[in-house]
């Protein structure tokens, strides 16, 4: 016998042996394990919030560190804020001077000027009063032939101008005490909305440089530093509230028609004190298999389907992502 066969022998018969082991110990395997239909693997999974904030800046404070838990408003992270805080104070100041304009012209004309206006009249009434006993000594020296008419036209002329002036001014007084055109007053009405409009523009930009936790949960990670740039939109942390907590498993098609939404499942897993309560929240309407087959009466128990549960809140944070479970139902 050749040394080249006796090698082709020896590597046969080698491969005899491990075909043997493997097969007894898959034999040994089936034997051992006990099928369960109420009975599935699966695994925890996270729908992870990533928190940004809408505005850029240096991260000045980061108020929380990885796997803390953090209620509803507790502060998370801050942003420098130098140039918003002074927007607010401009947009602020702003609307104060539009205000106030409004105001201005809504009363009239100022006392000052008011004043100014009755000591006009005041002149105007002593004119005319002077002008009056004028026009009157005139017409007496007229009729006894003492002056020219020429004279008598000129008093009479005088009189009626300053009683003139006198209506001038009291008209002048009136108009003092009244506000502005009512076009003007909506032209200003609208400056002061818009100078609130930019107001309330800055409060946003700057409450966007403080966030706090819109809910309760874990602070999974944090993906800056203290001191970095963070641009805006981009997330400082990502965090796991606890309803935002599922377990993943995979049950054939048979079953697939015992499961309903909202039926109670009970979770087990390594390290849990005691078994968990869960609800079924999706039932998948698409098969999954791997590898691709054929369809046929043999072939349709290698199709199955994924079925979320969701524990409740107070037990979520109790499990792990990744970590895995066994899901059994009543």
């Amino acid at each position: 016998m050749s040394r080249r066969l006796a090698k082709r022998l020896q590597h046969s018969s080698a491969l005899a042996i491990v075909s043997l082991c493997a097969f007894l110990y898959f034999l040994a395997l089936a034997g051992c394990t006990t099928s369960n239909d109420n009975d599935w693997q699966g695994y925890v999974e996270g729908e992870y919030v990533y928190v940004a904030s809408s505005q850029a800046g240096r991260l000045d404070r980061l108020s929380v560190q990885r796997g803390q838990l953090v209620v509803s408003g507790a502060p998370l992270f801050m942003l420098e804020s130098g140039d918003e805080t002074a927007a607010q104070r401009q947009a602020q100041r702003q609307l104060n001077a539009a205000q106030a304009q409004l105001a201005d012209i809504q009363s009239g004309r100022r006392p000052q000027e008011q004043e100014i206006t009755r000591a006009q009249l005041a002149q105007a009434k002593a004119a005319a009063t002077k002008a009056a006993l004028q026009l009157s000594r005139d017409q007496i020296q007229f009729q006894s032939g003492g002056i020219a008419k020429q004279q008598l036209d000129d008093s009479r002329a005088a009189a009626e101008t300053a009683a003139a002036q006198v209506r001038q001014w009291q008209s002048q007084l009136t108009v003092d005490r009244l506000p502005n055109r009512e076009a003007q007053i909506r032209a200003q009405q609208a400056q002061v909305a818009a100078a609130q409009a930019v107001l309330e523009q800055a409060d946003w930009k700057l409450a966007q440089k403080t966030v706090t936790a819109s809910r309760s949960g874990l602070v999974f990670d944090t993906m800056y530093r203290e001191g970095e740039w963070v641009a805006a939109g981009n997330p400082v942390l990502r965090m796991l509230p606890p309803e935002n907590v599922k377990i993943r498993f995979f049950v054939p098609e048979a079953i697939l028609g015992r499961l309903k939404l909202n039926q109670a499942v009970t979770l087990s897993c390594d390290g849990c004190q005691a078994n968990v309560a869960a609800h079924i929240s999706y039932i998948s309407t698409e098969s999954e298999y791997n590898p691709p087959i054929i369809y046929s009466n043999q072939s349709r128990a290698k199709l199955v389907y994924m079925i979320e549960v969701r524990p409740e809140p107070a037990d979520a944070l109790k499990l792990h992502p990744g970590q895995p479970v066994e899901v059994r139902s009543p």
